[in-house]
Formats: structure tokens, C-alpha cells, sequence
């Protein structure tokens, strides 16, 4: 096992140093990374490459860990066996059964519970890495240059003009979050909007920004499981952001079906979410995505787009344009991993004790850890603009009334006639002291 270690440690690209249980070291001692291993077990898993579990290992206190996030992830993808997200078909009845496991763990009173684990730790400690709009969901960098909060409202606009938002319009956010994509549809193109949450923190806090912002009557935020919503009166535009991910593979037909009977005929849907980056892997290898299942989203799921299509399909809708912005999450991933490494005493104070050092410890490998699985392309992300079937009609290029998407795509990137750059307009979102 000692000379699997060192031979890892020879394609590792920088020093890096392993401290066994006996005190012992093997490596460069003037090293950039430092690994001080507690027992032979967690030893074991980086002969092996489980990064997952040796990850793990590190939130429990059985590893020690210093340097640089970054250069922890180049090592890391080293010391790994082979791609995470190789694999191979499954059984049909391995697969009946994992459809079972699904469809078990997404009920409604699952999700919320999902949620509350990983939402309502703490806005505050959120507060320190996100932007100031707190969006939690992959930013869209116009330039290479663009900062996160200029990248974030690039994409809560790009997502806007995707769908075709118009002052009136009835528009629904599921999954709102903080409330970034409601609040600047609202202020920015007159909508009238509506966000759904599971998360108690989440709610309270959009609330009081629309009370501030005098949005009352116009823009509402309420706690509630997007299979609870009723169609009384069909929204003329639908986004789901950073939400599908939670649904479940199993549940991914009668989500779309669900969307689509929310939608008022022409209308549109924007679904922006992650998409695994292998077709046969049902989660990311090397005990990555265990980790990821027990310390930060129980419950996720991801599939491939090809799934997504197919399921939106199914949903009984059409699926009208498709883009990926893969590379715009990596580099979303690492201004907020750079951004936790530099408010850690911050983090500590909010997110104090044991507990809070396991939750800091997780958050620190899981953002940096994203990062580096997006920009391998294990993982990746999606925005699918979607609108109800096809009517048959033979006006659609014409630009019809009763349909939406005009089957040009310049005018999504075409810029709003009154930007307000990130800079000129900031939110008036309730601060975080630092201490």
C-alpha cells in the first residue's frame, strides 16, 4: 500500500506530502499540499483513489488537510482510478429497483425535509461566498473579466429575455431561492411574480425584501411543493432554476407533465439546471457522489440532458432551444470556493462547534470538488427553453399570437434597451456583518 501512495505521489504535477499514522512522512516536505492521515483505513482509500470517502474522512477529523483548494483538486483528480463517470448499463432489474429508491425518496414530505438539510443551514453563512442578490445556481460570464455579481445578473437577464418577459405577465419561479430571479423579473420587465420554496429561511427572507422593495400585491413568495400548485389560472411564463436536480430520475415525467398543465397554451418554460455528464452512471464514481448524497444535497439526481429531453418530451412538451454552460458553472463554483476560503474565521463564527466545522470541512471539498467535475465535464449544466406542443399551424416563423418562441434565436442575446449594470443597481438585501 506504502508504494501505491508513492507512486501517486510521483504523477501529482507539484509537492505534495502524506503523513502516515505512525508520524511517519512520505513526499516532499517542502509541499504545497499536505494530507496528515489518522489510520490505515483512510491510507487505503488514497492508494485506491476513493477520493469520495477520503473526503469524507477529512469531514469526521480522520484526515488533516492544508493548501491551496485548487491545488487540492489537482491532486485529486490524479490519485483518481479512472473517470467517475465511466460505467455500465444496468440490470433492467437493478434498474426497476433504483426506480423504486426514487420514487421513495422524492415524496412530498421527503423533499422538504431534502431541502431544509441543505437550504436552511444558515443565510448568513451563505452571505459570505454567494453574490450580494445570494444566487445560488450557475452565473453566465459576458466577458472573461466579468466579476460574479456581474455574471449573475447577466444570467437572471439572459434568462428573462429566453422567456420572453413582458410587463403584466403572470410568471412563476419554482424553486426561488433567495428570490434573485423574481425580484429582478419584477423591478426589470413589470412581471407579475410568483416563487414557490421548501425552505423556511428562504421564504422569510424573500418576504422581507418584497415588504422593503414595495413589491406587495405584485410579486409573492410562498412555501410550497410545486405538486401542490394548482392551475386555477395558467402563468404565461415558467422558470425552474437550480430545482429539477431535486426531483428525482423517477419523478422527471410527471415534474414536466406537472410544468406543462402550470403553462397557458404558447407559452414558455425555462428549465436551468445540472445534467450528469455520462449516460450509464447513475451518480459520479470514487465515492464522490455518496459524499456529496450524505454531507450536501440528500435526495439529488442527476440525469443526463438526453434523459431531459426525453422526459420533457413526455411531459407533453417541445423543447425549443438547448444550450450548454458547462465552463460558466466551473468558473461560478471557484469564485465561490475562492470566496469561503477567504471568510473561513467568518465561517467559523457563524457555523460554530463541531458540527459547524463538519459542515464547513464538507462545503470547502464540495464547491471546489463541483468546480473541477465541471470543468472535466463529469457533470454539467443545461438551460432547456421549452413550449407546449405544436399546434400544426403554418404561421409559426410569422411570429403568431398565440405562440411565444419566434424560432430565431438573436433575440436572447440582443441587450435590453435599459441595462442597469451590476454595479449601478445592487440589491437592498439586509447585510452580514463579518463578524
Amino acid at each position: 500500500m506504502l508504494a501505491s501512495v508513492e507512486k501517486k505521489l510521483e504523477q501529482i504535477p507539484f509537492p505534495l506530502q502524506v503523513v502516515m499514522p505512525d508520524g511517519s512522512t512520505v513526499g516532499d516536505p517542502n509541499f504545497r499540499v499536505r494530507l496528515v492521515v489518522k489510520d490505515f483505513k483512510s491510507l487505503a482509500r488514497v492508494a485506491s483513489g476513493n477520493i469520495g470517502h477520503l473526503a469524507e474522512d477529512y469531514v469526521e477529523g480522520r484526515v488533516g488537510l492544508d493548501g491551496n483548494m485548487r491545488d487540492v483538486m489537482a491532486a485529486a483528480q490524479v490519485l483518481l482510478p479512472h473517470s467517475p463517470i465511466d460505467g455500465s448499463h444496468a440490470h433492467w432489474l437493478a434498474s426497476l429497483f433504483k426506480r423504486g429508491i426514487s420514487m421513495a425518496r422524492h415524496t412530498i414530505d421527503r423533499d422538504a425535509k431534502q431541502i431544509e438539510f441543505h437550504y436552511d443551514l444558515s443565510d448568513d453563512f451563505y452571505a459570505l461566498w454567494l453574490d450580494p442578490r445570494r444566487v445560488y445556481s450557475c452565473a453566465y460570464y459576458p466577458t472573461p473579466k466579468s466579476t460574479l455579481a456581474q455574471a449573475q445578473e447577466a444570467k437572471l437577464d439572459l434568462i428573462c429575455r429566453k422567456l420572453r418577459l413582458r410587463e403584466g405577465e403572470r410568471f412563476l419561479d419554482i424553486g426561488a431561492g433567495w428570490g434573485g430571479l423574481l425580484l429582478w423579473a419584477a423591478e426589470n420587465y413589470g412581471v407579475d411574480a410568483t416563487g414557490i420554496t421548501l425552505s423556511r429561511n428562504q421564504h422569510a427572507y424573500v418576504n422581507r425584501l418584497i415588504e422593503e422593495r414595495g413589491l406587495s400585491g405584485r410579486v409573492r413568495m410562498l412555501l410550497q411543493d410545486y405538486r401542490t400548485v394548482e392551475p386555477t389560472q395558467p402563468w404565461d411564463k415558467i422558470a425552474s432554476v437550480g430545482m429539477f436536480e431535486h426531483v428525482g430520475r423517477a419523478r422527471l415525467d410527471s415534474y414536466f407533465t406537472r410544468v406543462r398543465n402550470l403553462l397557458r397554451p404558447g407559452g414558455l418554460v425555462m428549465n436551468h439546471g445540472i445534467t450528469a455528464g455520462g449516460t450509464r452512471n447513475t451518480q459520479l464514481g470514487a465515492g464522490m457522489g455518496d459524499f456529496i448524497e450524505k454531507y450536501i444535497f440528500p435526495g439529488g439526481e442527476l440525469v443526463h440532458v438526453g434523459q431531459v429531453m426525453e422526459s420533457v418530451t413526455n411531459g407533453g412538451l417541445e423543447a425549443v432551444d438547448v444550450e450548454n454552460l458547462r465552463p460558466h458553472y466551473a468558473r461560478t463554483l471557484w469564485a465561490w470556493s475562492d470566496g469561503l476560503e477567504a471568510q473561513l474565521e467568518a465561517a467559523h463564527r457563524i457555523l460554530p462547534g463541531e458540527q459547524g466545522e463538519k459542515a464547513i470541512r464538507a462545503y470547502r471539498l464540495y464547491l471546489a470538488g463541483c468546480a473541477m467535475s465541471f470543468e472535466h465535464g463529469w457533470i454539467s449544466l443545461h438551460q432547456v427553453l421549452c413550449q407546449t406542443l405544436p399546434t400544426g399551424a403554418s404561421n409559426e416563423l410569422d411570429e403568431p399570437a398565440d405562440r411565444e418562441y419566434p424560432f430565431r434565436r438573436d433575440y436572447m442575446y440582443q441587450p435590453r434597451l435599459d441595462p442597469q449594470p451590476a454595479e449601478a443597481a445592487p440589491p437592498k438585501a439586509p447585510q452580514v456583518a463579518a463578524a
